[in-house]
């Protein structure tokens, strides 16, 4: 991921990194601060379950949802990757760095004052960051699967803005609020989160959390 970004031109002085697990003493482990946290988690039929019932709920509940938001619709077959990290950065410009050509930068100046839905569709035409997304997926360890090949697996992202803790998923119709939240308990907010979503499958073991740091 850090090469990915990297590639499409933003500095190294922020960089991903694994969060080996959620205690205490695990999480002093991850360097600070952390700007965004990105969770990748398996689609059972449980969440989907939840996920169709929180939509409801929450249109009834009409959240207040900062302008600020960065928040791009996911309309690419197994990209979910590629918008959590759009999610982490464009949330996050204020602390990040770029090069002066960077693909990335130009591309959230460009989609900053569309709406998530004309975000996605300039995303589906961006070459770089497509071309740039294939080649990294094939530097993995696995073979990357092709955009129409069903995975159940799924990224979402976690950011703070203005103090608030949001929860960004393409697959989704809006961001998801989860309350306040600083600079300061902003891992320890959202670890809180992520640990919601192991238990609703305690069976389940393919859960991975990835936090952006300050090198």
């Amino acid at each position: 991921m850090t090469k990915f970004i990297s590639c499409l031109g933003m500095k190294p002085s922020w960089q991903f990194g694994d969060v080996y697990g959620l205690d205490p003493e695990l999480l002093s482990m991850v360097p600070r601060p952390v700007c965004a946290l990105l969770l990748l988690f398996p689609l059972t039929e449980k969440y989907e379950a939840f996920r169709q019932e929180e939509e409801v709920k929450l249109k009834e509940q009409k959240q207040e949802i900062s302008p600020d938001v960065y928040f791009i619709k996911q309309t690419i077959g197994n990209a979910c990757g590629t918008i959590g990290l759009i999610h982490a950065v464009a949330n996050n410009m204020k602390h990040l760095e770029f090069d002066s050509d960077s693909s990335l930068k130009k591309f959230l100046e460009q989609t900053s004052k569309m709406t998530p839905e004309e975000r996605a569709t300039f995303l589906e035409k961006d070459e770089s960051i497509r071309v740039t997304h294939e080649s990294s997926a094939q530097e993995g360890q696995t073979e990357a699967p092709s955009v129409d090949e069903k995975v159940n697996l799924h990224f979402i992202a976690f950011v703070n803005v203005g103090g608030q803790l949001y929860e960004l998923d393409g697959r989704k119709p809006f961001p998801v609020v989860h309350g306040k939240t600083s600079e300061d308990t902003f891992l320890e907010d959202a670890v809180e989160v992520c640990k919601v979503f192991m238990a609703r499958d305690p069976e389940e073991v393919r859960f991975t959390i990835i936090a952006l740091s300050k090198d």
